[in-house]
This record gives structure tokens, sequence and C-alpha cells, in this order.
């Protein structure tokens, strides 16, 4: 944990969340700034700053977290739909919050190229 941490002050509940999903290892709320109908992020538990740091650490833990997504969206009901999983890594890939987490996002259309 890392006091300084929005994501891990969450994981700990000293800052409120809309949890949709938890299991001992990983944690899945509602983001507060919402992208599409669903946008829910999924976290581990455990501070990694980044995906890649986390997949070299604990690949088990990366992939709990892509299943735990995939829970997520038959939980919203996206998962027939179609669903995007959006990891962003570093400040031009917009990453505000460094704790690894996955962005799962659904209920309308998307393009692409993203961004």
């Amino acid at each position: 944990m890392s006091t300084d941490c929005l994501f891990c002050r969450i994981v700990e509940r000293s800052v409120p969340s809309t949890v949709v999903h938890e299991t001992d290892d990983v944690l899945a709320f509602r983001d507060i700034n919402p992208q599409a109908d669903t946008h829910v992020l999924v976290i581990p538990k455990e501070h990694y700053p980044d995906a890649a740091s986390m997949a070299a650490a604990d690949p088990k833990l990366a992939g709990e977290v892509l299943a735990t997504a995939g829970e997520v969206a038959k939980i919203e009901g996206v998962d027939s739909s179609g669903y995007r999983l959006v990891f962003n890594t570093g400040p031009d890939a917009q990453q505000t919050v460094f704790h690894v987490h996955c962005h799962v996002l659904g209920g309308r259309s998307f393009t692409w190229p993203p961004g």
C-alpha cells in the first residue's frame, strides 16, 4: 500500500467508492468521471504503478485482473454486446493515477482508432 495513492486509499476504504465486484486480491469500482454508460475500474489491491510492472512481478495477479474485468462486463450486461478494456500506461497515455487499473468500458459503440 502507498498512503499517497488514491487507489490504495480506495482499497483500504478511507476514500469512498461504488464497488461493483471484489475478490481477495482485486477490487472493481465505478469511475467517478465515466466515459461510457459502463465505466468500471478494476485494480489489484496490491500497489503496482502500471500493467507491465504488475505482469512482470505477478503474472497470476495480472490474469486475475483480466478475469475480473470479464466478470464485471457480465455483471454490467455488456459481455454480449461488446466492451473495451483499457490500461493507460504513463503520462503520454494519460495515466493520471499511478496504480495499475483496467478501464472496463461498454454500453455504447466505440470508434477506432481511440484517442
